[in-house]
């Protein structure tokens, strides 16, 4: 959905999750995500009368909601989908938008969760709630795969948290390598992890 398709509310959750993966939940303005959202300063209010940590939580959630609901279309892409497949995905969207962009944006779960997740419990159930929305779909696509269900959360947990660090080690050093390096490493381990019936 493009983002003039959005009523004022959708877009100031949307511009609040741009802004938390660049600059953080602390230099991220009220103003700011009205102004880049095209929406009326007083409509802050309206919307969100928790104020900036309801936003806050609601951009986390929305950020949480599209990285699960970017599993099947990672999926879709692979003309074979295995567990190193779905990481390698996972992983490419990143060093597709470093390489074409730089490296200002990072993920507004994970920003938030260092921002926020000790002062503020709500932000933190909202962080630990996205991860989930986002685990979720990786270990059922891993199941779907042939992986043992026992065993496929903790993998999405191991792909997630990789990803995740790789991509705090990619803006720190300017370069992907760390991103690179995450998916040639876990692939073959992911892999191995399916059920060989017969």
């Amino acid at each position: 959905m493009a983002v003039s398709e959005r009523g004022p509310r959708e877009r100031m959750v949307f511009s609040a999750a741009q802004l938390i993966r660049r600059d953080g939940v602390a230099s991220t303005g009220m103003r700011e995500v009205a102004a880049q959202a095209r929406a009326p300063r007083g409509s802050l209010q309206h919307y969100f009368p928790g104020g900036k940590e309801q936003l806050v939580n609601e951009a986390v959630g929305w950020a949480g909601r599209y990285a699960g609901n970017r599993v099947a279309r990672f999926l879709a892409a692979l003309p074979e989908p295995t567990p190193g497949g779905l990481f390698s995905e996972m992983v490419r969207q990143w060093t597709d938008e470093y390489g074409a962009t730089g490296f200002a944006g990072g993920c507004p779960v994970a920003a938030a969760t260092v921002d926020c997740a000790e002062s503020s419990a709500s932000t933190r159930e909202a962080v630990a709630a996205a991860f989930a929305a986002w685990t979720g779909p990786v270990a059922g696509a891993l199941v779907d795969m042939g992986v043992p269900r026992e065993r496929a959360g903790a993998l999405a947990t191991l792909m997630i948290s990789a990803l995740e660090g790789a991509i705090l080690v990619a803006r720190a050093e300017r370069d992907v390598r760390a991103l690179t390096t995450v998916a040639r490493e876990l692939g073959p381990l992911l892999d191995a992890a399916v059920r060989q019936d017969g």
